[in-house]
């Protein structure tokens, strides 16, 4: 739930220098209070975020000084006004406010106080009465140059905010950051800044609030305002949370929570810890998340901080909720409904609706938990990510309820409210994690559908969730991102493809994947026929497969519990379809979730050891991988098996055998030394190419600087001999580490970031580096990193590894691999006969950690 917590923290700053001003003259001995000294002492209370001691000293203060002037009451009376409203007692705020007797002040104190009135007003829905306020304000403000006319400006925002007119409220953010940047006010440009980027997550842009934060942040750090840093920090976390990056988040959301407390400042405690809560639980932690939602409901209620209390009841009502508490979860929903009724915050209602809607489907109570689900899907104040939610629970309750009908249309209209949201985001790296969000939708779907024996249809909407940002990339696909692609109305519409067809033109026989939490699903497709598999749920695939994964990536001896997993995994993935897939056969995988790590051609056939038939499955079938069918399909539709389309549906001129070959580099630091047997296997690559058909970048010229500028699109073999750098945080950072270029940091490192700005007609790209493939599996995208970015950049095939690779055998292998490209195999052929050549030698190499790192990525 996005707060609007640093508000106060950015419109802070215009007393701060009295506050210096005023330490400064005090001296150590003892003397008289001054009001001065008093109302200094509160207000830096307040900025510390002890909000409780900071209303008490306020308090005090005007009981003490109120009869000097009538400045003086209002300046305490302004101040106790600010704290309240920060704990979200607005009503008190503006009593407070109306009941002060002293003579209406002038100047910037007038503005002050209207201004405060006007964000009172607004939170308490008193629209007419905001504006007037502020139009008072700004009224008073022709002619002056108070800083306080700068928080009339960002009000004028926070007023659009609570009517819910987003983008009118960020063009009022944009001029203050305007005039913040005329004026040279570094800290009212950065609380511009974190102001605009709550008005992009209020229209579901969270990319574009996470630049904003980002930018917040940066701004703070260099002016040294740890405050607003914090608070840009948390709100990029926020950011990332609704991006469907929960580790970033994470990350985040610790880093803010660790700072709030360093600094004292328990009021932003209680929100990180709120947040952080929400991440535990989308997780699966939901004992964590509950002790996080508690700590924070604690912290709150000791604050009286009314909306923290309010959101930590609406956190425990969903965890209690999932946890089967439903005394607990109906107890604390009907508290947050209470509150949030009581404060006329319509947008709070909405979050315990939700929860109360779930508990009367649990406790068989259609018609009230549709009326609640109905309330949230249709109300203006939901934001889209409960929206979709509602819908879901909609469509699920119409499932129990043998509504079959209307719970297939729910599901539709759950996927198009989140596709539509996905749709307004404008970066790639954005939409990579953002399908996570609704990976228990599109689960929930699939398995409906082949329940009630769609079993075409549930491998259609299963196609429409894979590979997505890679194909929008490609151009293979409308980029839902560009506006001018966009049709209003239904973005969730899976396109009718034809399997068999694609497995046709593919050559081989596809085993599409998809990991569900009830169960699982296979999909067997060759060019006759496509039959569907049940198999376990992901929750009993995922631990062997990790485990699985982890032995053969840390043992170099194959041991008893590797292969016993080694064989499990055989019987559970590839056993079922054994009949379709005759020896020698190609197979393309396209994988989902943890199998996206799993190399398939090291699964065990034979049910044990001792069985005299007993092999590898790399001995029966050629395998590659590939994202989609879409992705698969596309070189094949009309530019035939070795040619890509372009995006404008055209095919290029066929690229001549030639290879750019990088590698060999100087050493950059300690951390990557130089691989001993790099300029061998460079060798045992050249032989393979005419002398006038190869680019080799050696030593001091192997750098990022070289490649980039060395047209690889021209190439149609491209090859790296040289150390890597796989990102799990951020996949795009993941790197090929080369020589230096300059003096700077990371001017050795090729990001992938970098990779996919250079448009490839490559036939094979190899990258002879640890961990190619990257570290980290998106939900509908699989790995992304270096050979991911390849791919994007247009490439046809692509070898990564999957972890460490060996200086010993790599040589070896890659000498075997080009032998079999240069008699005319494929890439993938060619990679599984240097695999077996390793496989049936006599020495160490012949260990799955020496061969089976390196897999093939197709598009082709």
């Amino acid at each position: 739930m996005p707060s609007r917590w640093w508000r106060t923290l950015a419109k802070a700053r215009s007393l701060i220098p009295s506050l210096v001003l005023t330490v400064g003259l005090m001296s150590s001995c003892s003397r008289p209070s001054r009001p001065d000294d008093v109302f200094d002492h509160a207000w830096q209370t307040f900025q510390n975020g002890d909000l409780i001691n900071a209303e008490i000293e306020a308090k005090k203060g005007y009981e003490q000084f109120h009869s000097l002037s009538g400045d003086w009451a209002w300046k305490f009376t302004i101040l106790t006004g600010r704290i309240l409203y920060q704990r979200g007692i607005y009503n008190e705020a503006l009593n407070l406010m109306a009941s002060e007797s002293a003579p209406a002040p002038q100047g910037e104190l007038a503005i002050k106080k209207l201004w405060l009135q006007g964000l009172l007003h607004a939170a308490v829905h008193s629209f007419e009465q905001a504006d007037h306020d502020l139009s008072h304000a700004e009224k008073l403000c022709i002619g002056t140059n108070y800083l306080t006319c700068e928080d009339v400006g960002t009000a004028r925002g926070d007023l659009e905010i609570e009517q819910g007119h987003y983008a009118q409220a960020q063009m009022f953010f944009a001029q203050v950051l305007a005039i913040a940047r005329t004026t040279h006010d570094e800290a009212g440009e950065a609380g511009a800044l974190l102001d605009l980027s709550h008005a992009a997550d209020e229209q579901t842009h969270f990319d574009e609030a996470l630049d904003w934060a980002n930018a917040a942040r940066q701004m703070a750090a260099k002016v040294g305002f740890p405050d607003m840093s914090q608070a840009a920090i948390g709100n990029m976390g926020w950011a990332y949370y609704k991006l469907g990056d929960s580790e970033k988040a994470e990350a985040m959301f610790a880093e803010a929570e660790r700072q709030a407390k360093k600094s004292g400042h328990a009021s932003d405690e209680v929100k990180w810890l709120l947040d952080l809560g929400y991440v535990y639980s989308d997780n699966g932690n939901l004992v964590a998340a509950e002790q996080s939602y508690r700590q924070s409901l604690d912290l709150a209620t000791k604050l009286k901080i009314r909306g923290d209390i309010v959101n930590a009841y609406q956190a425990l009502a969903f965890v209690s909720e999932q946890t089967g508490k439903l005394d607990d979860a109906k107890r604390y929903a009907d508290e947050a409904l209470s509150m949030a009724r009581a404060d006329g915050h319509k947008r709070d209602e909405t979050y315990p609706r939700l929860v109360q809607g779930r508990i009367a489907a649990r406790q068989h109570d259609p018609a009230a938990a549709e009326a609640a689900f109905h309330e949230v899907e249709q109300s203006s104040d939901s934001p889209v990510f409960l929206k979709w939610e509602a819908e879901h629970s909609l469509a699920r309750l119409y499932e129990d309820e043998n509504q079959m009908d209307t719970a297939e249309r729910e599901y539709g209209t759950a996927l198009n409210t989140f596709e539509s949201a996905r749709s307004e985001l404008q970066h790639e790296s954005s939409r990579l994690p953002f399908l996570t969000n609704a990976s228990g939708i599109y689960d929930d779907y699939i398995h409906f559908l082949i329940a009630h024996g769609k079993k075409a249809e549930a491998l259609q909407v299963a196609e429409f969730q894979r590979g997505r940002t890679l194909a929008e990339g490609l151009g293979l696909l409308k980029d839902s991102s560009k506006k001018d692609s966009l049709q209003k109305g239904n973005i969730f519409k899976p396109d009718t493809v034809n399997p068999q067809a694609i497995a046709r033109r593919a050559g081989g026989t596809i085993l599409f994947y998809s990991l569900g939490e009830k169960q699982s699903y296979l999909w067997a497709i060759t060019a006759q026929k496509t039959n569907m598999f049940v198999l376990p749920a992901k929750s009993v695939i995922d631990p062997t497969i990790q485990r699985y994964r982890k032995e053969l990536a840390e043992q170099q001896e194959f041991l008893p519990r590797a292969d016993a997993d080694g064989r499990t995994l055989y019987r559970m993935l590839v056993a079922p379809v054994q009949s379709m897939l005759p020896k020698e056969t190609k197979v393309f995988v396209i994988p989902d979730g943890s199998l996206n790590t799993l190399n398939f051609e090291t699964l065990l056939v034979g049910d044990n050891a001792s069985d005299p038939t007993s092999h590898y499955w790399i001995d029966d079938a050629t395998v590659a991988d590939a994202s989609s069918l879409h992705v698969l399909d596309a070189s094949h539709d009309q530019c035939g098996a070795s040619l890509r389309r372009t995006t404008e549906g055209g095919c290029p001129h066929i690229v001549s055998t030639n290879l750019l070959l990088l590698g060999n580099a100087v050493a950059a630091s300690v951390d990557y030394p130089e691989l001993r047997n790099a300029a061998a296997e460079m060798k045992s690559i050249e032989k393979h190419f005419a002398a006038d058909q190869q680019a080799v970048f050696t030593r001091e010229q192997a750098t990022p600087i070289a490649y980039l500028g060395s047209e690889p699109g021209k190439f149609s073999y491209i090859h790296f001999v040289a150390h890597g750098t796989a990102s799990r945080v951020s996949p795009l950072d993941s790197a090929i580490v080369l020589s230096s270029a300059s003096k700077q940091d990371d001017s050795f490192k090729l990001y992938a970031r970098d990779i996919i700005h250079q448009p490839l007609h490559a036939k094979l790209v190899t990258i002879s580096t640890c961990y190619g493939a990257g570290a980290r599996a998106y939900s509908g995208e699989g790995l992304v990193g270096l050979s991911w970015a390849f791919l994007r950049a247009g490439a046809h095939n692509v070898i990564g590894a999957l972890w460490e690779v060996s200086d010993v055998s790599t040589p070896q292998l890659m000498d075997g691999l080009y032998d079999g490209l240069q008699k005319g195999q494929n890439p993938d052929a060619a990679l599984r006969a240097a695999k077996l050549s390793l496989l049936h030698s006599k020495n160490a190499s012949n260990k799955p950690f020496y061969w089976a790192p390196f897999q093939l990525y197709t598009r082709s």
